[in-house]
């Protein structure tokens, strides 16, 4: 089966594809994580919201956003956005994005959908006697929110946060598609060049694989730990 399958192709360029295709793929991830946590944390309280014209908004923008496949976000932000820029400021030239605030943008938008959702169930799971609690002792809606409500959201919505996460790791191989050179997309390159899907595909799965199972075990560690809290 593995008679003509050159491992050398692999241990010629493994330390390109983790230099320049991991790092760039960790880095969007990290980026995008920590953009679409905070901007899904301000459309869960948006969602909960009191003001109908405030909660329309919010759920109307999740719901789109998790009913469009993500490809088709990455397509439209990187060829159409530049151009809408440029009819909003007036400019004759599209407005250059450039490929990896691009998809970083694109990214921070789309999860954010999701990661509203694991937000506003969090917020949801605190007893409302704690809100209460915050304003009987002269807190505002904001500071019981900061101080009492998100603090206990976040501990316990960390497991199903990273699970997440690791969702948006696959997803940024996606970006391959934009001709990007993120680990897949290297890869890809190095296939095309010396021939050879087989191997470079397989090394990608592999790798995949084993960073996914590993963190999918320490996220089970985590809501093991986050559990006996509770």
């Amino acid at each position: 089966m593995f008679s003509n399958f050159d491992f050398d192709v692999i241990q010629r360029s493994w330390i390109y594809l983790f230099k320049t295709g991991m790092s760039f793929t960790l880095e969007l991830t990290f980026l995008a994580m920590t953009g679409g946590i905070v901007l899904g944390t301000l459309l869960a309280m948006m969602r909960l919201s009191s003001m109908k014209p405030i909660k329309f908004i919010a759920t109307t923008y999740v719901n789109i956003m998790r009913s469009i496949p993500l490809v088709l976000v990455i397509f439209w932000f990187y060829f159409l956005v530049p151009y809408l820029g440029a009819w909003v400021i007036g400019s004759k030239e599209p407005v250059q994005v450039g490929a990896f605030s691009s998809c970083l943008i694109t990214f921070v938008m789309f999860e954010a959908a999701y990661y509203c959702e694991i937000m506003r169930s969090g917020i949801q799971s605190i007893p409302r006697g704690q809100i209460w609690a915050g304003y009987a002792i002269g807190m505002n809606y904001w500071q019981t929110m900061g101080n009492i409500v998100l603090p206990q959201a976040f501990r316990n919505m960390i497991p199903v946060l990273l699970t997440q996460t690791i969702v948006l790791f696959q997803d940024v191989s996606l970006v391959y598609v934009l001709s990007i050179p993120d680990f897949v997309g290297a890869a890809s390159k190095i296939a095309q060049r010396d021939g050879r899907l087989v191997e470079m595909y397989s090394f990608v799965a592999v790798v995949y694989f084993a960073l996914c199972f590993a963190l999918s075990a320490l996220v089970k560690k985590l809501q093991e730990k986050v559990a006996i809290i509770r």
